[in-house]
């Protein structure tokens, strides 16, 4: 046994040597001789030893890993490393987050909020048609989630967008689609049931005689269109029927059908002290949208209001006044006193909103998407703001004299965060907000929502109106501050500028990237963006700064249609990925310069192809760093090939590229990342980043972090989330998912996308 060990130790050092004379450039293993002498009198010590042992584990002898031991070995061209533990001591870190008031629990802000009720003791009930984490639908009071409104996600349910209730239950607008043959009460296939779902006022389903569902809970209303209004006085509960233009009347108690009557277009509803309702006629065609008003028996009454533009949510104050949330440019609640002819009496909220002032600030009287109003009997007034294209739910009180009281705040969804390099962390931004960090307050508490970067009205075109972007990169390019935005799929790059002069914290748009199509036919199929090229693939740059598409601002190209990445690196450079098999898979668009309306130039004619390494045959990601002239790629290899179409994961090996610009595609090293070779995606990697000493890769369904050493690959350490946001995760859904900053004063900052409870989470790492 012996003999044979001597002769493997042997042979394991000659080829360990070999191993050492190529990598002896690195500052550790100049002086070859000397270690080669130490190595070579350790493996003797060891080989003559009596209590020779195949555990080579100890303290300061380095372990040999081969590259199939383990998913995330470092392996070289010979398939070995050299890792000591005693030279990559780990790390300690703390979890902290942004983007939600609250961190951890079962109850915490949701995504959104597009329906609201506020009862006289200031309970407010809630209603969305989507949260990650299935609470749609949700009871908040004094600014604390105190519960969830149950079951309305998965099993092919939803929520929707309006909300209700009485001294005895909560009902909410919700659908149910259908399920397969099942022994409980679903949809037949192909149709879906819009309903009224009613509750106890802790949140459970309350059944009720022929209540539908497989609890007795569903009210079928519809099997066209959702139901867009709700309201109860007395026993009675009246709900719009939107496509069948019809007020329908239920009885609260039995839920039986009362009566109906006609009202085109029918959305939210309320009911005055005359028990009258008012009801929002939504817009139809040239035909603008009003409030009209109606008795309880279905005689529309004389008066109605109509100098509105979108109004968007209504209610009756404690004093009998009518509450509309206007979400035309006013951006304001407006009030009404309704005793005859309606006359606006008053108005609350900077005229304006968010826009007011400084463009994008945030203030405590500025509001932005307006989608709930309501007061309670002491004349406190609750307002939600959801932002444009669903940014994230806004909850707050105010007093009577419009002091704010509280504020719940839900920003994050499908999204992460990307620091300003100039403020060394201090400022963060997401897709739409700016955030201000205080790192000496404790985890959850270092954030103030600083800026909402997205003008609905003065950039109607805005990318991030008509898309799903998710994933931030911020830069610096020649000093000036710049965002760029991709999606789930990688499919574009968005490109937006600051300029604080003209429009304060809001980001307006100044390019774009798209890919191609496979068939001759537009990338972006619809009425946006406009006059954007039929066929093959496009750069897009705002010329004369109005951030409309124009005709003449786009440059067009053709190139292969499936993409692996992007990347922006610290000159403005932006590289793509495809994922090509012939060679050929890396597009550089150097900067071509600033434009005079501030937009960074770039160009096909200036674009570069560049050879990828022979060892990757699928490539996914790519970072490239010109300081250092180091280009670090993932992707599917040759040695560990993807199985199947495996389009959301980074790869299965990461390698870095030193001296790139000269050529070199030999890689300085090489390492295996979690990936799942059985096609259940179990174990899969999902994004990397590098900053500085630290390759950071995140997983797909664990969440973990891995970490490993720029210089060497060796890994490092792992990271998982801390008590501080409950020790959980949601997947990473997106190719950038994770996002890393090395502060001044050594600290890592590790962003994690943390989509399914509503938040970015921020691992900061010790130096």
């Amino acid at each position: 046994m012996r003999n044979k060990l001597l002769t493997q130790l042997v042979k394991l050092r000659h080829k360990l040597n070999q191993h050492i004379k190529k990598i002896s450039k690195t500052r550790y293993l100049q002086k070859s001789k000397t270690f080669n002498f130490l190595l070579s009198l350790t493996v003797g010590v060891i080989v003559t030893s009596i209590g020779i042992t195949t555990d080579w584990a100890t303290t300061g002898t380095p372990k040999l890993t081969y590259k199939t031991s383990s998913i995330s070995n470092t392996i070289d061209s010979e398939n070995l490393r050299v890792e000591n533990n005693t030279t990559t001591p780990k790390l300690t870190y703390k979890t902290s987050w942004i983007g939600n008031t609250i961190g951890s629990g079962n109850l915490r802000v949701q995504n959104n909020i597009e329906a609201m009720y506020v009862a006289p003791d200031g309970t407010v009930y809630t209603n969305s048609h989507w949260d990650e984490a299935g609470m749609e639908a949700a009871i908040y009071k004094d600014g604390k989630v105190i519960g969830a409104i149950g079951d309305t996600h998965g099993w092919s349910r939803g929520g929707g967008k309006a909300v209700t209730a009485n001294s005895k239950y909560i009902y909410i607008a919700m659908t149910q689609g259908s399920r397969g043959n099942t022994k409980e009460d679903y949809p037949p296939e192909g149709t879906t049931w819009h309903c009224v779902r009613r509750y106890d006022l802790s949140g459970k389903p309350a059944a009720f005689p022929n209540g539908r569902g497989w609890d007795k809970s569903m009210l079928i209303t519809s099997t066209k269109s959702e139901i867009t209004g709700l309201a109860t006085v007395e026993s009675e509960l009246y709900v719009s029927d939107f496509t069948a233009n019809r007020i329908r009347v239920y009885d609260t108690d039995t839920m039986k059908e009362l009566r109906n009557f006609t009202v085109a277009n029918p959305g939210a509803i309320t009911i005055d002290s005359q028990k009258n309702l008012w009801i929002i006629q939504s817009k139809n065609g040239s035909n603008p949208a009003k409030i009209i008003h109606y008795s309880q028996s279905g005689k529309q009454l004389s008066q109605q209001i109509a100098d509105i533009v979108e109004p968007t949510a209504i209610a009756i104050d404690h004093q009998g006044k009518l509450l509309v949330a206007e979400n035309g440019p006013r951006q304001q609640m407006l009030i009404y006193d309704i005793k005859d002819q309606p006359v606006q009496v008053g108005s609350f909220g900077s005229k304006g909103g968010i826009y007011a002032g400084v463009p994008g600030e945030v203030r405590d009287l500025k509001l932005y998407g307006l989608t709930g109003v309501g007061t309670d009997a002491s004349g406190n007034i609750y307002i939600n703001s959801d932002g444009f294209n669903k940014s994230g739910t806004d909850l707050r009180e105010f007093s009577p004299s419009g002091k704010l009281l509280w504020r719940s705040l839900g920003l994050i969804f499908v999204d992460n965060a990307d620091a300003d390099p100039k403020t060394d962390g201090v400022d963060l931004f997401t897709k739409q907000e700016h955030y201000l960090m205080d790192y000496s307050k404790p985890a959850g508490k270092q954030w103030t929502y600083k800026g909402y970067t997205l003008n609905a009205f003065k950039y109607p075109q805005d990318p991030r109106l008509h898309t799903s972007p998710d994933g931030t990169f911020v830069r610096r390019i020649q000093g000036k501050p710049f965002l760029f935005l991709t999606d789930m799929y990688s499919s574009f790059l968005q490109i937006y500028r600051f300029n604080p002069a003209t429009d304060g914290q809001v980001a307006i748009p100044a390019g774009m990237f798209v890919g191609s199509n496979g068939a001759d036919k537009k990338f972006l199929t619809g009425n946006w963006p406009p006059q954007q090229p039929e066929q093959g693939e496009w750069i897009w740059r705002d010329r004369n700064g109005n951030g409309k598409f124009e005709k003449k601002e786009y440059d067009r190209s053709k190139d292969y249609p499936y993409l692996g990445g992007w990347w922006v690196d610290s000159k403005g450079d932006v590289w793509k990925a495809l994922r090509t098999p012939d060679g050929t898979a890396i597009r550089h668009y150097p900067l071509q310069g600033i434009d005079p309306k501030g937009n960074p130039i770039y160009s096909y004619s200036s674009m570069e192809k560049q050879t990828t390494p022979s060892i990757f045959n699928d490539l996914r990601r790519l970072e490239y760093f010109p300081q250092t002239d180091t280009m670090y790629l993932s992707g599917f290899t040759v040695d560990h090939p993807a199985f199947g179409d495996d389009t959301g994961v980074a790869g299965s090996e990461i390698a870095r590229f030193d001296n790139w610009s000269q050529g070199n595609r030999t890689p300085k090293w090489r390492v295996v990342i979690p990936y799942d070779s059985t096609g259940k995606r179990e174990v899969s990697t999902a994004a990397i980043s590098v900053a500085k000493d630290y390759v950071f890769a995140v997983t797909v369904k664990t969440a973990e972090v891995y970490v490993y050493n720029a210089k060497t690959g060796v890994q490092v350490q792992q990271l998982k989330p801390g008590p501080e946001v409950g020790s959980e995760s949601g997947w990473i859904d997106i190719p950038y998912g994770i996002r890393a900053y090395r502060r001044s004063n050594g600290e890592y900052l590790v962003f994690v996308e943390e989509n399914w409870k509503g938040k970015v989470i921020v691992y900061r790492l010790a130096s």
